[in-house]
């Protein structure tokens, strides 16, 4: 299984950005899929969570500036991210939690995608 983010870039802040992250491989199903970003000197952090029946969860730093969807048949997840600020800078990543054809679950990363914002 492959997970590949794609959509980041430099934007000024106020700005947006969409992105993009699609799973492949020996995929059954995907159940929950993640955004997390991480700047430097801090941890990961967990900012947006989709079920695959549509319900989503935010972080309060991204709360009504960034929304999550996916589109199950394509097995892509997307993060538009609105009203962007410096502090918003970082490498974004997806986490996707899939069954294989053997009925096993294992949450993938992808490599990341970098987001700077700047002032």
């Amino acid at each position: 299984v492959q997970v590949v983010e794609s959509g980041g870039g430099l934007v000024q802040s106020g700005g947006s950005l969409r992105l993009s992250c699609a799973a492949s491989g020996d995929i059954l199903y995907i159940y929950d899929m993640h955004w997390y970003r991480q700047s430097p000197g801090n941890q990961r952090e967990l900012i947006a969570s989709i079920r695959a029946g549509g319900s989503t969860k935010y972080a309060d730093s991204v709360k009504g500036r960034f929304t999550i969807s996916r589109d199950n048949a394509k097995n892509t997840t997307y993060l538009q991210m609105n009203s962007l600020r410096p502090e918003d800078t970082a490498v974004y990543y997806c986490n996707a939690e899939v069954v294989d054809y053997f009925s096993i679950q294992y949450g993938y990363w992808g490599q990341g995608t970098q987001v700077t914002v700047s002032s």
